[in-house]
């Protein structure tokens, strides 16, 4: 038997990957095919734009979306019509509709059609924004669009900032930031104190599990009657912590909590961040960016002297999901905190005329975020998310003074931002679990979606606007709502 030659082996191996090479041709459609897909996916959002302000808030389904599980990933593939049947069937129309504007449930995103199209730009061309040296547009777009917020809160030119994927990944850079930037790395962690209320977000908690500082003293300041940290207890428990040999460390202060929307006093807390030299972190995932309507501007005095800050643009500023920023102070402690190399990694310190994100943040591979923001305000510019802000601002208080006057309901404080609590009292049995009730009978009915908390151990029902979709009517319609079912319910 006659061994192949290397001829015969380089000409069975071409062959081989030519037809390999063909097999997977239908990975890259032709001209006409894209633009039949294109079609098809732009009819189905045209389809679902058109109905998006009659559309339940909530809607209740027995199969949950078990109907993907009935058509498993195979071999061959299917016509788009019957993967978009499968797509609005079992994920558009079931559960949660967050873009409805009858969605108050917890902090309503709704994603801007235009932020959409930056998104699908960034998607089409693939662009690593990672290093600077890969894509040095990317990354400019990326610092323009930090540059831009950090001018709006006050930050000075030193500061630097990371977009990342929500904001429990920028409070996780904040907080890593914040434990090397005081030296805290392996040392008696069980000695470290943060300073918090009971309405700091929990992604704080989970940060400091995940930066190794589980250990880490939780120290629950109280709040005033609007829910907010209150300045001198803070100083009184410091001073109580470095008597008792302990080493105060972080302030977590909160510009917009999500439970009420409640602003502590930055000013203020800023002052005992000097006094104490601690560092001042101020969490404005969902409010911190309403320091751009003027109706609320004056709450967030202070908010230029935090060490570090998060905001969050798929919150307030409507973008799709996925754009959380981190901003610190002094940028070269976000970035020392951050950096790392490798030796695959030499080529991309070739260029180094502009900080890059992967060494600002914790991830390597990233998509490209910035034009799902630039995009819109390119577009658009800033006024009308200012009048959007404002809108919701106005909207709230509106709906807190109706919803107050009405027989039987007792309201929170009064709205900082665009949250505020409720609950109904009724004439007999126990308000707790009437209310309970309610909003698991609000949440059937689907016209509405609110949800609840607990404040000072009462059940209560939140209230929370922010989608730009969102206007009188929808109030008037939820305060119907909310009255008709609490007759159903009595």
């Amino acid at each position: 038997m006659t061994a192949a030659t290397p001829s015969d082996r380089s000409v069975e191996l071409v062959q081989t990957i030519r037809k390999f090479a063909l097999d997977a041709r239908a990975l890259e459609p032709s001209v006409g095919e894209r633009r039949q897909l294109l079609a098809s996916v732009n009819e189905f959002a045209e389809a679902f734009l058109a109905e998006v302000d009659t559309r339940p808030a909530y809607l209740d389904t027995e199969h949950k979306g078990r109907g993907l599980y009935a058509s498993p990933i195979s071999e061959s593939g299917m016509e788009m019509d019957a993967v978009l049947r499968l797509f609005k069937e079992n994920v558009v129309d079931v559960g949660l509709s967050p873009v409805s504007p009858r969605f108050l449930a917890y902090i309503p995103p709704c994603s801007l059609y235009t932020g959409a199209l930056g998104d699908f730009l960034a998607a089409v061309t693939n662009q690593f924004a990672g290093y600077f040296s890969s894509c040095p547009g990317a990354v400019r777009m990326e610092h323009q669009l930090l540059r831009w917020m950090a001018d709006v809160i006050g930050y000075p030119p030193s500061a630097l900032g990371a977009m990342l994927s929500g904001g429990s990944t920028a409070i996780l850079a904040g907080v890593v930031t914040a434990r090397d930037a005081h030296g805290l790395a392996g040392r008696d962690y069980e000695k470290c104190v943060v300073y918090m209320t009971d309405l700091t977000h929990h992604a704080m908690d989970k940060a400091l599990r995940i930066a190794g500082m589980k250990e880490a003293v939780r120290r629950r300041v109280g709040m005033d009657a609007g829910y907010r940290m209150d300045p001198a207890q803070l100083d009184h428990a410091i001073r109580a912590d470095l008597a008792a040999g302990l080493k105060p460390w972080l302030i977590a202060a909160s510009a917009g909590t999500t439970d009420l929307g409640s602003v502590d006093p930055l000013e203020a807390l800023a002052d005992v961040a000097e006094r104490h030299r601690l560092w001042f972190h101020v969490d404005g995932a969902y409010g911190g960016l309403f320091i751009l309507s003027e109706l609320v501007r004056d709450k967030f005095r202070g908010i230029a002297r935090a060490d570090s800050v998060v905001l969050n643009a798929h919150k307030a500023l409507f973008t799709p999901f996925g754009l959380a920023v981190v901003l610190v102070r002094d940028g070269q402690l976000l970035q020392r905190a951050h950096f790392h190399t490798a030796n695959y990694l030499q080529d991309t310190l070739l260029e180094d005329e502009e900080p890059s994100p992967a060494d600002l943040g914790p991830e390597l591979t990233r998509n490209f975020r910035g034009p799902r923001l630039w995009l819109p305000l390119k577009l658009l510019g800033v006024a009308p998310f200012r009048a959007a802000l404002s809108e919701k601002i106005l909207l709230t208080r509106y709906a807190y003074e109706k919803i107050g006057s009405l027989p039987g309901f007792e309201v929170g404080p009064y709205p900082d931002l665009s949250v505020f609590a409720f609950r109904y009292v009724p004439a007999h049995g126990i308000a707790d679990d009437f209310n309970r009730r309610l909003v698991e009978a609000i949440r059937r009915d689907g016209t509405i979606l609110l949800s609840s908390t607990t404040l000072d151990g009462r059940y209560m029902i939140r209230f929370a606007v922010l989608s730009y979709r969102t206007h009188l009517d929808t109030i008037d319609l939820a305060i119907d709502v909310i009255r008709r079912k609490v007759r159903e319910q009595e």
